[in-house]
């Protein structure tokens, strides 16, 4: 799981100067069992089903975000992203979950 952590914690800096492990190690061990099927590794922004389901999982029911304060998130995320082919699910819901300004509350939960 560490090798994995570092994995994360390299692909998370190429988009932000600053990255918070705690939260890393949380997502990459919250997200470990879905992680083990290949096209869960990756998020697609061209999938509207998938975003709605991160925006409705994720952003408004585990960190209580709006939707329109959720929708302004996944686009600027995407944004961030959109040179990348394949987009990390860690990597994808850290930058969201710090899009949000809601890194204390996932940790909390």
């Amino acid at each position: 799981m560490e090798k994995q952590i570092e994995k994360y914690t390299k692909d998370i800096e190429k988009y932000t100067d600053k990255v918070n492990k705690k939260l890393v190690e949380k997502l990459a061990r919250r997200l470990a069992s879905s992680m083990a099927k290949d096209d869960a590794r990756t998020v697609s922004c061209g999938d509207k089903r998938e975003l709605g389901r991160i925006r409705r999982n994720l952003a408004i029911k585990r960190l209580g975000a709006g939707v329109e304060k959720a929708n302004k998130a996944l686009e600027s995320v995407c944004q961030k992203m959109k040179k990348t082919n394949s987009k990390s699910r860690v990597t994808f819901y850290y930058l969201l979950i710090t899009e949000l300004k809601a890194v204390k509350k996932y940790l909390e939960n």
